[in-house]
């Protein structure tokens, strides 16, 4: 777990958080918080309280960002719907790299090296005092809350799955 922190892509959310605001801190967890479940456990929490950060390809190519809770498959449909596009794209590891500057599984909602042209947060998230997201690497996380995750990430609440 030596030089987590020291990793570049942990240093620029933690600038971020910094200029943001953000009072929490990074904790680093022995085991990988890839998946919501993981996380949950190493944090011993519900999984709800987990903010994923998923990423598809929007009609023009662009990125959205959906801030997702653990306990929630995000429905590509209805979200689709919403936006009144015909279809998410699928977004492969190459691309959420290049557009967020981070790796999947540490995909930060702040921080990233070009904004998303849309940004959702699961209105679920709203129901915890607390919810834990990823702070750049797959073993890092940050406790913040829903208002805070919304305001930083400059999201809009939408229903985004069952």
């Amino acid at each position: 777990m030596d030089g987590i922190l020291e990793k570049a892509a942990v240093r620029r959310f933690q600038e971020a958080a910094t200029t943001l605001g953000i009072k929490g801190e990074i904790k680093i967890l022995s085991d990988t918080a890839r998946t919501a479940i993981d996380a949950a456990q190493g944090l011993g929490i519900e999984v709800g309280q987990i903010a994923s950060s998923l990423i598809f390809k929007l009609p023009s190519g662009n990125p959205l960002l959906i801030i997702t809770s653990g306990r929630h498959r995000v429905d590509t449909d209805l979200v689709a719907k919403n936006l009144d596009i015909a279809e998410l794209g699928r977004a492969d590891a190459n691309y959420v790299k290049e557009v967020s500057g981070y790796s999947v599984g540490g995909v930060s909602p702040i921080g990233w090296i070009s904004r998303p042209e849309i940004t959702l947060i699961d209105e679920a998230l709203s129901e915890y005092d607390v919810v834990w997201a990823a702070a750049g690497h797959p073993h890092a996380v940050f406790p913040t809350s829903f208002t805070e995750l919304k305001s930083t990430a400059q999201a809009t609440p939408s229903r985004v799955g069952d």
